[in-house]
Parts: C-alpha cells; structure tokens; sequence
C-alpha cells in the first residue's frame, strides 16, 4: 500500500475532511482514502467520449425526429 502525502491543504477544506469523517464514524485518514478510491474508479472525460463514440447510434431517433419534437415542445 502506497503512503501519500498532500500538502499545501487550506485550513477549511482540512476542517470540512475532518467533520465529514467524523460524522462517518472513520478517522481523517480512511475518509479520504475512501473518496479517493471513488474518485479513481470514476472514468476520465476522454474514457466518456470514447464510449459514447463507439455506441451504436443506428436505431435512434434522427436528426430531423429531434428538430421536429424541439420545435413541437416550442409550440
């Protein structure tokens, strides 16, 4: 297990960590390395584009049944 070191941490956002890992019963420590293990299983921005990319976009609705039901709603 690897040992981080974060510096440069404002007083607030030291406080608010501490309040928030109090309230869940974890030490200072275990919350943020619960919350930084949610952050790292989150995909990347270019992982989300790269999915939406590669889905099939075949039976969907077309250009022209978006503009209509915009322009309907707008009516």
């Amino acid at each position: 297990m690897t040992t981080l070191y974060i510096r440069d941490v404002s007083d607030d956002v030291a406080a608010t960590l501490k309040e928030r890992a109090a309230s869940e019963g974890m030490s200072l420590s275990a919350y943020v390395a619960a919350e930084l293990a949610k952050i790292a299983t989150r995909p990347t921005n270019e992982q989300i584009v790269a999915r939406l990319r590669a889905r099939d976009r075949s039976s969907g609705p077309s250009s022209d049944d978006i503009v209509a039901a915009v322009q309907a709603s707008r009516r």
